[in-house]
Order: structure tokens, then C-alpha cells, then sequence
């Protein structure tokens, strides 16, 4: 009977840890994708035609070896793939700790634990929400941006327009904004719990680990870049 607990416990950590390193890998993919993301959005400030532009040679990007839109695709698929796994490891891993924590009724057993120690952040405490917030963005941006089904400025033909007639209504702006703020959140603890997770993180406290430092970093120009173009389409003209 021993044996076969011991077992139990072996492979359930085994698949605990397999868990962490598959959503450290997806979150990593992600945030990869965010960067090269920014930087395409960011080709707004050369104007109209530079970003058309750019969003054409995305489609274009390979051809003739790969078809129109091929690469593309890829990159979709395996995007795709990131954002299902790393959601699967987040549902089932947050399932798990909260049975572990002796969660009774949704309530916790007492604890003197510091809730503001070292190892946790206001991050970390809204990474489930955050997620939720995302995850809601995501599929109104892609609606919206993508597929051009939903366009709430008005509907357009070039990628410059469908981005200039969407954050040209405020209320899209603000719920830009509080997206960019829970992706900013989501990637500052994220970032710095991958890197620990796949065992490059030495420092005995987070605030002296370099990697907290990327990861502000990171979520700090992530989200400034993002909004950026919104904000000068609203407030500055950009492109009117």
C-alpha cells in the first residue's frame, strides 16, 4: 500500500512539475510574439502606408515557397497552442494548489503567512483575473482587428483603417488601456516565475533577481508600446 502512494505522489508531482515547465515554455512563446507584435504596431507612427504595408508582407511573408498567408498561419497554429496549453497548466495547477492550501467551502484554513512576502506581488495575486481579462480581449481583438466582424469606429478595407476607426471611440480606448494594464500585470510576475521555473533563477530573494528586474522591464515597455498608437490615434490625430 505504501508503494503504491509513493508511486501515486511521484507521478502526480512529475506531472506538477511537467505542468510549470509547459506554461513557463507557452507564456515565453507568448511573450515572444507580444514583442514582435509591438513592433508591428508601432509602424503606425510611420504612417498609413508604412503599416498597410506592413501588414501585407505578413501575408506575403515566404511566398512562393510557403502560400499567401502561410506563414501566417503557422504562427497562428502555434500561437494557438501556447494559449491552450498555457491555460490548461494554469486552470489545473491553480485547482491543485488551492486544494492543496486546505481550501473548506472557499475558505482557507488559518494562516500566519505574510501575504506580502517576498515571493508574492500585487501581480501574482491578479494573474487570475488577469488571464480572464486577456483571454476576453483577445477574442474581441482578433473579432475586431482580424476578422473585421466587429468594428465599432466604423468598418474598413486596410489594416490602417480598421485600427485608426476603432480607438477613435473613447470607450474602446479605455477598455484597451485596462487589457494592456492586466497584460502588463500578467507578464511582470509571469516572466519572472518562467525564468524561475526553469531553474535560471539564483538569487535568494525576488527583488535582487535579475530576472524581476527584466520582468518589469519587459511589462513596462510591452504596455507603453501597445498603447501608444491607440492613445495617438485618440488624443493626437494620428493618421486623421
Amino acid at each position: 500500500m505504501a508503494t503504491t502512494q509513493n508511486l501515486k505522489r511521484a507521478s502526480a508531482k512529475q506531472s506538477t512539475v511537467a505542468l510549470k515547465y509547459s506554461m513557463a515554455v507557452s507564456g515565453l512563446i507568448m511573450v515572444g510574439y507580444l514583442i514582435l507584435h509591438m513592433y508591428g504596431n508601432l509602424k503606425a507612427f510611420a504612417g498609413p502606408d508604412s503599416f498597410n504595408e506592413y501588414a501585407e508582407h505578413l501575408r506575403t511573408i515566404g511566398t512562393p515557397i510557403l502560400p499567401h498567408e502561410g506563414l501566417l498561419w503557422i504562427v497562428r497554429v502555434v500561437l494557438l497552442a501556447a494559449v491552450l496549453m498555457h491555460a490548461y497548466a494554469a486552470i489545473t495547477l491553480w485547482r491543485r494548489n488551492k486544494k492543496a492550501a486546505g481550501y473548506v467551502g472557499n475558505t482557507r484554513y488559518q494562516t500566519k503567512q505574510n501575504k506580502a512576502g517576498i515571493q508574492r506581488s500585487y501581480a501574482s495575486f491578479t494573474m487570475r483575473w488577469g488571464g480572464v481579462t486577456i483571454a476576453l480581449f483577445i477574442v474581441f481583438h482578433i473579432l475586431n482587428l482580424t476578422t473585421n466582424d466587429i468594428h465599432p469606429g466604423g468598418r474598413a478595407d486596410t489594416a490602417y483603417g480598421k485600427l485608426h476607426n476603432t480607438f477613435e471611440n473613447p470607450w474602446v480606448w479605455i477598455a484597451y488601456v485596462v487589457a494592456m494594464i492586466a497584460v502588463g500585470f500578467h507578464l511582470w510576475h509571469g516572466f519572472w516565475s518562467a525564468f524561475t521555473t526553469l531553474g535560471q533563477n539564483h538569487s535568494p530573494t525576488r527583488s535582487a533577481s535579475v530576472w524581476n528586474t527584466a520582468a518589469i522591464v519587459i511589462a513596462v515597455v510591452l504596455t507603453i508600446g501597445f498603447l501608444a498608437p491607440p492613445t495617438a490615434i485618440l488624443f493626437f490625430g494620428l493618421g486623421g
